[in-house]
């Protein structure tokens, strides 16, 4: 279950999308339910949801999950027993995700993102980590409490 994400909108000075496409970030102007996925910092692969009309740059950060099937085989992809999907790296490490899934569609294929029901309870929103710019947006989200949260919040701006 994903609980934590961040968004990332075109008028964002922090979206990959501000300055407009290019090679490196075409995908995050593809379809909605398609992957972005690219290197941060030359070492993690980040993965992204696209989530506006074709040729808006716009996607949603998937920041940490709470795992609920396949620890052991991403405890393997690891090298360790916790901590294995509270962060946007650690999460495509354990998940295996790497930079051939940018591009494919999240709604078939190995790598898929389903709804399973009701959204779980405690989802708060709060400024964003891990950017120098945009960092006062309140479009970070995250399930208050949960322990797979990569960070907790210092405040909250609301509760959905």
């Amino acid at each position: 279950m994903i609980v934590e994400t961040e968004a990332y909108r075109p008028e964002d000075p922090a979206c990959h999308a501000y300055k407009g496409p290019t090679m490196r970030n075409r995908n995050i102007f593809g379809p909605p339910g398609i992957a972005y996925v690219y290197l941060s910092y030359g070492i993690h692969k980040l993965l992204n949801v696209v989530c506006e009309p074709e040729g808006v740059g716009s996607a949603v950060l998937i920041r940490a999950l709470r795992p609920s099937d396949g620890e052991d085989l991403m405890a393997q992809r690891r090298g360790r027993t916790r901590n294995l999907c509270n962060g946007p790296g650690r999460l495509t490490q354990a998940l295996g995700v790497d930079l051939n899934y940018d591009g494919q569609d999240l709604t078939s294929g190995s790598l898929t993102i389903s709804d399973v029901g009701a959204p779980p309870e405690g989802i708060v929103e709060t400024t964003r980590i891990g950017i120098t710019r945009g960092t006062e947006l309140p479009w970070r989200y995250l399930v208050d409490g949960d322990e797979h949260v990569s960070v907790p919040p210092k405040a909250t701006w609301g509760r959905r």
